[in-house]
């Protein structure tokens, strides 16, 4: 057993460390989740029309640990897609801290009534998060990335097409059910990925050329 622990490449895995800015990045989450300024709210009807369905609390409180295991499969498939994706996580969650500093939102909670497993789900949601930092959806933005990032990998494949969209489709209509976000919070996040992302693909070009024109000039 300890022969099989020795055995294992651990450097292959290095990359895997800079998933450590994520409690950095929710720290930042914590200190942009007040408001000492000047709230506004983006409810339309359409929201309003939306029910309140605390069974979706499951779906949206396991965010977090989808994002890290998508993340994971990643690296395992394609380094370069995990690279891509951690950096559009870092470039749009940045984003949105910037916004709620500057632009606070929030999204009207329904009074919770009962004693079942969902309903206390939704107390622990509720507790743990303060009705702001609205838009963008953090929540969005991350669970269409690793949807898109997945569309245009070249590990793609029926079962994961189905598996990881199916499951951010979920997570992000259930910011919505359980009244976390509204429509147009759901909305900027995944503009906000179609923005960032081509930008870091750009960057990734420029990277490139760079490189090849400077082992042009060793070669020479």
């Amino acid at each position: 057993m300890l022969q099989r622990v020795r055995d294992i490449q651990w450097k292959k895995y290095t990359p895997l460390i800079f998933m450590l800015v994520f409690p950095f990045l929710g720290m930042m989450y914590k200190w942009t989740n007040r408001s000492d300024q000047d709230v506004s709210s983006l409810v339309t009807s359409i929201d309003q029309a939306i029910p309140f369905i605390k069974y979706f609390s499951l779906p949206y409180s396991i965010w977090i640990f989808y994002i890290y295991v998508c993340l994971v499969y990643f690296f395992r498939k394609d380094v370069n897609v995990y690279f891509r994706a951690l950096l559009t996580y870092i470039v749009c969650a940045l984003v949105c801290y910037m916004i709620y500093s500057v632009f606070q939102t929030t999204v009207p909670r329904p009074a919770l009534t009962g004693n079942d497993p969902f309903t206390r789900l939704m107390e622990y949601i509720y507790n743990r998060d303060q009705p702001f930092n609205c838009f963008p959806s953090i929540h969005c933005f991350s669970s269409y990335m690793v949807m898109r990032m997945l569309w245009t990998s070249q590990f793609r494949n029926k079962w994961n097409m189905i598996l990881i969209t199916g499951m951010s489709s979920l997570i992000i209509l259930s910011t919505l059910f359980v009244k976390q976000h509204v429509i147009l919070d759901a909305v900027s996040g995944i503009l906000l990925v179609e923005i960032v992302v081509p930008i870091i693909v750009l960057g990734e070009r420029l990277v490139k050329v760079s490189r090849a024109r400077q082992n042009r000039s060793y070669e020479a």
